[in-house]
């Protein structure tokens, strides 16, 4: 660099200024050699040609990006070809389909009289590109079932369903292509916009689609009103007597407690039927573990309508006399 600076340094303005002429007679040159070869007639060359499919968008709906260019290779004028070649003022050719769902192709071989017509004053030589791919599907209108998404914690930890959940209207019509009202297969979860519900519900819930379909999917209903009931599970517990059966006279516990505490949730609506039962701490030999000597407390009688019954102490040790 620091050379050519030197030489540079060393010029005479006379040896400058024939050089400044120089240059601009090759870039004249240059220039008329260009212009003169844009001119001529016989050039080859491959272009991205402009393409748009054109269909009834009333009746049917892309689900990909349709194709926007295809290659062909042409002969003409330098000027048109650069033109062509750089994409300027190209109007696109239009590609008209009357039933694009029944068919996803369609072959260039059938465009070429009607694309070299389209090219003037270029000529084509030959379609690079076979065939030009789309997914157009028809639109329809379909009716899906409207479902509750319960795949969250939708009730507290206590509570539990008392009914049905009820949808109204249970079924809503959605309008789109049919390959993606397929992926819904006929149903629409909604989302209940609360967690931990413990009560009963009764709500208008606006109606959404997924994200992935809200380009290609319509919804002719806004809302639905969702309802059902909540109840509660209460915590309690309670001292059960202990009753043993089918023990040999010379077995017993270990350490024998007067009582087994058991600790529950029950139904809030069968709080009064509790008072119904006489519950019983059952042992039954028959039913020990005899690996390890040991035996599980068992309640009788059965309640539906308890949950998470636990045991204090759940597991006792047998005690052998010697005969």
């Amino acid at each position: 660099m620091a050379k050519l600076k030197k030489l540079f340094t060393n010029l005479n303005p006379q040896k400058i200024a024939n050089m400044k002429v120089a240059a601009l007679c090759f870039l004249a040159a240059a220039t008329f050699w260009v212009l003169n070869a844009l001119n001529k007639g016989d050039y080859n060359t491959i272009v991205d040609y402009p393409i748009e499919i054109v269909f009834d968008e009333t009746e049917f709906m892309p689900v990909e990006q349709l194709p926007n260019r295809m290659k062909i290779e042409i002969n003409g004028n330098g000027w048109d070809l650069l033109r062509k070649y750089f994409k300027i003022n190209e109007s696109p050719f239009l590609i008209e389909i009357n039933n694009p769902s029944t068919k996803d192709y369609i072959l260039t071989s059938e465009l070429r009289r009607t694309l070299a017509d389209n090219l003037s004053p270029s000529a084509l030589v030959s379609i690079v590109t076979d065939t030009v791919k789309f997914k157009i599907d028809k639109v329809v209108t379909r009716k899906v079932k409207i479902e509750a998404d319960t795949t969250s914690a939708t009730l507290a930890s206590n509570a539990r369903l008392g009914s049905d959940i009820s949808i109204d209207p249970p079924f809503v019509d959605i309008k789109g292509p049919t390959s993606v009202l397929q992926e819904l297969d006929g149903v629409l979860k909604v989302k209940l916009g609360e967690d931990k519900i413990n009560k009963n519900f009764n709500k208008l819930i606006p109606l959404a689609l997924p994200s992935a379909y809200t380009d290609f999917l319509t919804l002719e209903d806004e809302s639905v009103q969702v309802k059902f009931e909540v109840f509660q599970m209460l915590e309690g517990n309670k001292r059960l007597k202990i009753k043993m059966l089918n023990f040999p006279k010379n077995v017993g516990l270990a350490q024998e407690p007067s009582n087994i505490i058991m600790s529950y949730f029950i139904d809030e609506r069968k709080v009064a039927e509790l008072s119904k039962y006489e519950f019983e701490a059952i042992l039954n030999y028959n039913n020990r573990d005899k690996e390890d000597s040991t035996i599980f407390v068992e309640l009788r009688p059965k309640a539906s309508f308890l949950e998470k019954i636990k045991f204090e102490p759940e597991v006792l040790k047998l005690k052998y006399d010697k005969p």
